[in-house]
């Protein structure tokens, strides 16, 4: 297994973490950043969501489909990007970043992975 893919592969074993936790028990993951309590399913699709995308990363790195990889930096990079903005909107609170700071160091991980694994 290439370094890209071992670093996709670790990033989706996270996502899924996450998105179970989204799953199961949402309310106490979403309090942490100032958003209230809430009943909606809406928090536990977002959870579903993530465990999918995981499953797409997870699948691209047992291939070693490299333009998939290069394809998550930019969208984990800017995921970052979405967060400052949605705390800068006073819409969540400035913790919100510390997620999109795991999705910016996955993404440069990857990066480095890939450069290292043409070099290889």
């Amino acid at each position: 297994m290439s370094k890209a893919a071992r670093s996709l592969l670790i990033f989706a074993i996270y996502l899924i973490a996450l998105g179970l936790f989204l799953l199961i028990a949402p309310n106490t993951l979403i309090t942490l950043f100032g958003l209230p309590e809430t009943q909606d399913v809406w928090i536990r699709v977002v959870g579903m969501l993530i465990v999918l995308l995981a499953t797409y990363d997870i699948q691209a790195a047992r291939h070693e489909l490299a333009n998939f990889f290069q394809w998550s930096v930019v969208a984990r990079a800017a995921v970052i990007v979405f967060f400052a903005g949605f705390v800068m909107a006073n819409l969540v609170e400035p913790m919100l970043l510390l997620f999109g700071a795991i999705d910016l160091a996955g993404a440069i991980w990857t990066a480095i992975a890939l450069r290292q694994d043409r070099g290889a």
